[in-house]
């Protein structure tokens, strides 16, 4: 009796051990169960070497080229434009102790002293609102400065509000287009005080710069425009007409620190924008660059 308790107990034994073996071979015999189910709970695609998908956002950021780098293409250009230096900055001085309440009369330029290779694209009047235009200056980046007359924006102000949101610069040249020159400093200074108050009112600025209409001016309009804050008078020394340069004075060829008038008038052929391209070619195989004006005024 007690030897076959004892074979029972050890029968019992073995199978107690037996099965605790199998349990335990599990995980060593079958490793593929607990990894599928891994891979399972980790979602698609896991642990199956595939690469995630970036977020759409950065997928559609991923142009085949930079839009840059596309856009002279696309305005006529064969090369894009050197970017511009920045201009060392010479602080304005301020007036002496004791003396003159008035201000100084502004400088009349036509070109900039500097040894940077830029020269300076200047539109007047306003006349013309292509907003071709507007894309052309975005795409390229490009400095320009607009000299605007009240008279003959008339209500297009907001083609210039976009112009200045991509970056160019506005300034004044007068209310009404007059001929400054012989008029009284009341007269003169209604021009251009008015102008300036126009500007501040559409777009919270007031303008430094003033370029008097038709290039004509004396000692009162210089007087006149530095009782309005007028800082510097422009002229040019180079325009562009339909086809080609025409120079004011000196060599016949852009030089560094040259101010360019871009012709207004489009009834006599090309537009705005193809006189640019014609420009912007020109300064390109002159070696040069366009700089931001009011950056070295």
């Amino acid at each position: 009796m007690r030897r076959r308790t004892a074979l029972l107990a050890s029968a019992a034994a073995l199978t107690v051990t037996l099965t605790g073996c199998a349990r335990s071979a599990d995980p060593v015999e079958h490793p593929g169960r607990t990894a599928t189910e891994r891979v399972r709970s980790a979602g698609p695609g896991a642990g199956q070497g595939v690469r995630p998908k970036a977020p759409a956002a950065e997928r559609t950021a991923r142009p085949h080229a930079p839009a840059a780098e596309q856009a002279y293409r696309r305005w006529g250009l064969a090369a894009p434009l050197a970017p511009a230096p920045t201009p060392a900055r010479t602080p304005a001085a301020g007036p002496l102790a004791g003396g003159p309440a008035r201000p100084a009369l502004p400088p009349v330029v036509d070109r900039i002293p500097t040894r940077d290779k830029v020269v300076f694209l200047t539109y007047d009047d306003g006349a013309e609102r292509d907003p071709r235009f507007v894309t052309m200056v975005r795409e390229l980046r490009l400095p320009v400065s607009m000299f605007l007359t009240d008279s003959v924006v008339g209500p297009g102000y907001a083609h210039f509000a976009r112009l200045r949101s991509v970056g160019a610069g506005l300034q004044n040249h007068t209310l009404d287009h007059a001929a400054l020159r012989g008029l009284p400093y009341a007269g003169q200074r209604a021009e251009i005080c008015g102008q300036q108050d126009k500007l501040r009112a559409r777009f919270g600025l007031r303008p430094r710069l003033f370029r008097p209409p038709y290039g004509t001016y004396d000692t009162v309009t210089l007087r006149a425009a530095a009782d309005c804050g007028i800082t510097a008078v422009v002229l040019w020394r180079a325009s562009m007409g339909p086809t080609d340069l025409a120079y004011t004075h000196g060599s016949h060829r852009l030089r560094p620190g040259d101010v360019v008038a871009v012709d207004p008038d489009e009834t006599r052929g090309p537009s705005l924008r193809e006189r640019t391209t014609r420009l912007l070619r020109r300064i390109q195989e002159q070696g040069l660059t366009v700089g931001r004006l009011e950056d070295y005024l």
